[in-house]
């Protein structure tokens, strides 16, 4: 017996038109749709909104961050549990309600210039090449770590680290709620510590129904995965990427490589333990996603590396074999039933189906050559596979580059194992090369 899901994205997606402005509500929980299209912003940063039921949903849910409590709103990346970044009261409540170690920091968005300025030190005065990632990728998915002023940002946010990661989010619901409020908001991934992120509200109402007072329902995110996070602050002058994310190596490398000329004078692009290795960070992170594992869904996960040469200290084995041994492994003598997270062409879903007492649920990464695409439904393909009782899921490599790096260093957390396997490449499905 095969079952396929081809159209699971879409059958767990309403239409924005359908739930536009459509109120629901489970013990505890009040969901609001908000349109981010009727949401612009002057230039100085200060929302405009033309939908009063948007309008009247970010004013209900500015009122319970001014009184202390979390709200969850969505972002361009993930949807975000938020409170006020400034009160320890009220961030505290973020890691309470996550279950989120306190030794794991706290990211801070702003929603203006204006308002990044109001929280670094006085006396601060950014680099270089931190205005040139502003003036590129804000309002965006990149944070940026500053010098922390300890006066003003609690060390409850940082976990006692002496810089603050800060980022502008461009989601208009993100935006004006952080405006509306007229304060910072710290705002990690509205999800039960360790579990994958949402990205959308459904996700959240899954997990944190109940524990939060409202849910802005904004719509689906647009990237997928949390934003990447720089360090630019080193002597060198280096940038080092601690998290890749929304924005890709590429992206910075490309703005670099037109504001710096020569380049002798041009700032290298450094992958935490992709280009180097700094084992203090890792004990005691600046930044979310460093040090606890994270993205598991409650079913066991598999990585297949189908495309790159396995380690010295390990062997590649036939899907077919990977496969049977999976079943086998059940020990349940029913069918096992397992999800696939697979690009389009994979050879992985013919073999997995032609293993005899194997059911297969398949979600599609898209196309092996878009890895904004594989990187926008990771989470969401590992939720939705989560919902449909599978017993594993089995995800496929991406190459790592541009958003393939970021879906690589979820994937790489959330999977409890790793397997080289051999497949033979069809015709659109092109083998990853190193």
């Amino acid at each position: 017996m095969i079952y396929r899901a081809q159209s699971l994205y879409w059958r767990h997606a309403p239409t924005r038109a359908a739930t536009r402005f459509r109120t629901t509500t489970m013990p505890g929980s009040q969901v609001l749709m908000c349109d981010p299209s009727s949401i612009t912003f002057t230039d100085d940063g200060w929302p405009v909104i033309s939908c009063p039921a948007t309008s009247d949903a970010l004013q209900a849910a500015s009122r319970l961050l001014r009184a202390g409590k979390p709200v969850v709103f969505p972002t361009e990346t993930v949807y975000g549990l938020g409170a006020l970044a400034l009160d320890p009261a009220a961030a505290s409540q973020i890691f309470s309600t996550k279950g989120r170690p306190p030794d794991n920091p706290l990211i801070v968005h702003v929603s203006s210039h204006a308002m990044l300025r109001r929280i670094l030190p006085k006396d601060y005065k950014t680099s270089k090449l931190c205005d040139l990632l502003i003036r590129r990728f804000w309002p965006g998915p990149l944070t940026l770590l500053f010098p922390c002023d300890a006066t003003v940002i609690p060390s409850i946010v940082t976990a006692g680290q002496p810089t603050v990661a800060i980022r502008m989010p461009s989601h208009p619901v993100a935006r004006a709620l952080i405006a509306e409020t007229d304060a910072p908001l710290a705002a990690p991934s509205a999800n039960s510590s360790g579990k994958p992120s949402p990205t959308r509200a459904e996700h959240v109402l899954q997990d944190l129904g109940g524990k939060v007072d409202l849910i802005l329902n904004g719509g689906p995110c647009d990237v997928g995965l949390e934003s990447t996070v720089v360090d630019a602050l080193h002597e060198d002058g280096h940038v080092r990427i601690l998290r890749p994310g929304g924005v890709t190596v590429e992206d910075i490398e490309s703005a670099i490589a037109e504001t710096y000329s020569a380049p002798s004078t041009r700032p290298r692009v450094l992958v935490h333990r992709r280009d180097y290795q700094d084992d203090a960070i890792e004990k005691a992170p600046t930044t979310p996603g460093m040090k606890y594992r994270h993205y598991s869904p409650s079913v066991p996960v598999s990585l297949l590396y189908t495309s790159t040469p396995p380690p010295p200290d390990q062997t590649s084995m036939s899907a077919s074999s990977f496969f049977t041994t999976l079943r086998d492994a059940s020990g349940s003598g029913i069918p096992l039933r397992i999800g696939l997270l697979v690009p389009d062409g994979s050879q992985l879903l013919r073999i997995a189906e032609s293993t005899m007492d194997l059911e297969c649920v398949h979600l599609s990464l898209g196309p092996v050559d878009d890895p904004a695409v594989s990187a926008q439904r990771l989470f969401h393909g590992l939720l939705s596979l989560e919902q449909e009782g599978v017993s594993h899921i089995v995800v496929e490599e991406v190459r790592e580059v541009k958003e393939g790096l970021a879906f690589m260093n979820r994937i790489k957390k959330a999977a409890g194992e790793a397997f080289w396997v051999n497949i033979r490449p069809t015709e659109g499905h092109t083998p990853i090369t190193c």
